[in-house]
């Protein structure tokens, strides 16, 4: 235990960027998870008495236009937009992935099949043809403005991504000769594919999850702002930037400034979350990384390891 530990600590002093990553996606959960024991007010109650009060030490963040405490409705805020992200983004790699499993192991030879994934592709690029937020604008717009609504637009912005990525992770897996020898020993295609095929194609996928988690967020934070996804008062980073944003011009800056750098600071995280996975997903860049380790550790070029 104790010399994973050791690993884990020289690799955050080799890349600490990775380290950052995971420091701020972990304080951003523990404050969603402590909000109702660490914010000092309701975010949902104003006081029309304190409408933009400035940072204090009443007020941390200070009070927006209507009285509410930013601070308490800043750390609140990643309960409604984590779950969000993490909901849609799952829900779009569930069904890409499985659809880019089914598509990548059928995308060789003749048959129906091959033209149904090859029909499944194009339906992607012309997915995909559509900017992404104009895109999730018309799904809410078509579907209600809801927290589902915008769970399922995340999901549907997203699952081509995971199609694609899916597929040609299938593509080189496929010609291995242990999928061939699965399918000689009587597996079905489906068997081959879920015990042989989807468990050696998932590393990229995770590395990707993470980026796309933090997009959702700031996704669901732009919905919000153009007054298409979370609705006021609950307590959403983009919603509190649209509040605040029209006192800006007039010297009150910190209704938005607060919940705009929590965002930008949540996505970055995410995304070097993101960058981390799939370094250490890669067998080749995890190698080259733990060289490094040994190298700084014993001072000198570690032996190359045999072919």
């Amino acid at each position: 235990m104790l010399s994973k530990l050791g690993l884990v600590a020289r690799l955050a002093v080799i890349r600490p960027r990775f380290a950052i990553g995971y420091l701020i996606v972990i304080a951003i959960t523990l404050l969603a998870i402590l909000a109702p024991v660490i914010a000092p007010y309701s975010p949902t109650e104003a006081d029309s008495a304190n409408f933009l009060q400035p940072p204090s030490a009443a007020h941390l963040f200070g009070t927006d236009n209507v009285g509410m405490d930013i601070f308490s409705r800043a750390i609140y805020a990643p309960r409604i937009d984590l779950t969000i992200a993490v909901l849609g983004t799952l829900l779009s790699a569930l069904t890409g992935g499985s659809l880019g499993a089914v598509v990548g192991f059928y995308s060789t030879g003749r048959g129906i099949r091959v033209w149904l994934s090859f029909a499944v592709m194009r339906a992607a690029d012309v997915l995909q043809a559509f900017p992404v937020f104009v895109f999730a604008i018309a799904l809410v717009a078509s579907l209600g403005q809801s927290i589902q609504t915008v769970v399922l637009a995340i999901a549907f912005v997203n699952a081509p991504i995971y199609l694609r990525l899916m597929r040609s992770q299938v593509l080189s897996i496929r010609a291995m000769r242990y999928v061939e020898a699965s399918q000689v020993n009587g597996l079905s295609d489906m068997q081959t594919i879920l015990r042989h095929i989807v468990p050696n194609a998932m590393a990229p996928v995770l590395a990707q999850l993470s980026v796309n988690i933090g997009w959702g967020i700031l996704l669901t934070s732009a919905l919000s702002f153009v007054g298409a996804g979370v609705r006021a008062p609950t307590p959403e980073w983009g919603s509190m930037i649209a509040m605040g944003f029209q006192n800006v011009v007039t010297g009150q800056w910190w209704p938005s400034m607060f919940p705009g750098a929590m965002l930008a600071i949540t996505v970055f995280g995410f995304s070097l979350v993101g960058a981390s996975i799939e370094v250490l997903a890669d067998p080749a860049k995890r190698r080259e990384l733990l060289s490094e380790v040994r190298e700084r550790r014993l001072g000198h070029p570690a032996p190359a390891e045999p072919a």
